[in-house]
């Protein structure tokens, strides 16, 4: 009795994984045909069945990203990098969530990203030149915000020094 039950179980077991993998390939067709929604539904059926799948984690979060759900997508990439055993696709999702912030010029955030990635994957060429990037384009937007800055306080200072000398004039 207690062999037929332990077979059972694991006919059980091997019908889920089946099926989940089913739907992982099922989407990554679908994603393939860039019909993104559809690859988001089978891999949403994949992480019904394993909700710590990190490929179906991975996979819905590029198919978000392609949607422009990145918000969502980074959430995603987060959660597969954190159960992901494998370094480089470990690393293909912080190059990602890397991607959306760089997207969205929120340079210190990808900064970080792509570091992780590189961390976990030091021979990624992309990575590395998107960091390099990252740093240049974070460097020009602070020196940027400083010079408007400063262009205000020059603004102020002038608009200051012209009420004094027209009180002068006026006192004259």
């Amino acid at each position: 009795l207690s062999i037929i039950l332990l077979l059972l179980s694991v006919c059980t077991l091997n019908t889920y994984a089946q099926s989940e993998r089913n739907n992982i390939r099922i989407g990554n067709v679908a994603y393939a045909r860039q019909n993104f929604s559809e690859a988001e539904t089978e891999y949403r059926k994949a992480l019904a069945i394993n909700k710590d799948n990190p490929q179906a984690l991975y996979n819905l979060g590029c198919a978000l990203m392609m949607q422009q759900k990145d918000s969502a997508a980074i959430s995603y990439f987060q959660n597969a990098g954190k159960i992901e055993t494998s370094k480089k696709r470990k690393a293909m999702s912080y190059h990602n969530i890397g991607a959306i912030c760089q997207k969205h010029q929120l340079y210190a955030e990808a900064i970080e990203a792509y570091k992780e990635a590189l961390r976990n994957n030091p021979a990624d060429n992309e990575t590395r030149y998107n960091l390099a990037l990252c740093k240049r384009m974070r460097n020009n937007q602070q020196n940027n915000q400083q010079n408007k800055q400063n262009d205000s306080n020059n603004k102020d200072n002038s608009e200051e020094e012209s009420k004094q000398k027209d009180k002068e004039q006026q006192k004259q």
